[in-house]
């Protein structure tokens, strides 16, 4: 019942917001372990962050089990390296540039089963401009 708020709150998110353009330029890193596209229009990604994180209560497990938000959006292209990987890597991808950008007009919610590594998509959600009002008791209540 909780997955069903869960994706129905997703749903009225995406119903709601517009396509936005996504701008990619060259390579970033987090020191020891993971490489990555920088993205550079950052607002329209922090903004929808922000509206799901309003349905992070309904997400949480447990105490322990949290759900994780990315703050600094970016496109992983190598992560959980070995040292040695990491620094060989970065050598080459420090010097390259890159650039790129996409429309981005749907948002995916990704599952997996306990124990599984593959994610799989459970739901899209268009993003479709529609003036969405909803109040908090008629989702919830």
């Amino acid at each position: 019942m909780m997955e069903e708020r869960i994706v129905s709150r997703l749903r009225i998110i995406g119903m709601g917001y517009s396509p936005f353009k996504v701008e990619l330029k060259d390579f970033g890193s987090l020191p020891s372990h993971s490489i990555f596209i920088q993205v550079t229009s950052k607002l329209p990604i922090r903004s929808l962050v922000k509206e799901i994180k309003d349905v992070q209560r309904l997400m949480k497990l447990d105490k322990d089990h949290k759900p994780h938000f990315i703050d600094e959006p970016n496109i992983n292209i190598a992560r959980k390296l070995l040292p040695w990987q990491y620094e060989k890597g970065w050598q080459e991808y420090s010097n390259r540039s890159f650039t790129g950008r996409f429309v981005a007009d749907a948002m995916l919610l990704l599952k997996r089963r306990q124990g599984d590594k593959a994610w799989q998509i459970a739901e899209r959600f268009a993003f479709q401009n529609l003036p969405v009002s909803t109040r908090q008791g008629e989702l919830f209540g």
